[in-house]
């Protein structure tokens, strides 16, 4: 299992691997962590979204793909859709996070981040949320070697420290 760590703060700006989006299944990055990813990465990440699904159509929500990160500071981004043409909900969460993982392995990341999907737009209870996530996070076997949270406030870290230091 991965060793887990929380950040505070945007996470556009983590120097690993890889940043995992907080992505809808139609890979459209318009809001939260997605438009921050966008607006920081530049236009090359939706460009590549775009024609992802204009290749393969859109993912399943629950599923998880990459592309490069563009300007940001790590090599690439997951998209991981947990949310869409169906509700963000535990199961969603779970999936995409255990999906974005597999997706992080293949591509040989060393160390990715994540913000606590679904708990922003998609609008399930930041706990219970970093609980799926969890959950998927503890499930996988092989790299990452390391997986940051991060916690856009102060007091969204220290809620995700507690859920951590509970385990």
């Amino acid at each position: 299992m991965a060793r887990v760590r929380v950040a505070t703060g945007d996470l556009t700006g983590f120097d690993g691997d890889a940043v995992v989006n907080a992505a809808n299944n139609h890979l459209v990055l318009g809001a939260g962590v997605a438009r921050a990813i966008r607006r920081r990465g530049g236009p090359r990440i939706q460009e590549e979204c775009d024609a992802y699904v204009r290749r393969h159509g859109p993912i399943r929500v629950g599923e998880a793909v990459a592309t490069t990160a563009g300007e940001l500071p790590a090599r690439w981004v997951i998209h991981a859709a947990a949310m869409g043409d169906e509700p963000a909900s535990a199961r969603t969460i779970r999936d995409a996070t255990a999906s974005a993982l597999r997706v992080a392995s293949e591509l040989g990341v060393r160390r990715v981040a994540f913000p606590v999907l679904g708990s922003g737009v998609g609008g399930v209870p930041l706990r219970r949320a970093a609980r799926a996530m969890l959950a998927a996070i503890e499930a996988h076997a092989g790299p990452p070697e390391e997986v940051v949270l991060y916690g856009y406030t102060p007091d969204d870290a220290a809620e995700l420290e507690a859920l951590l230091a509970g385990r």
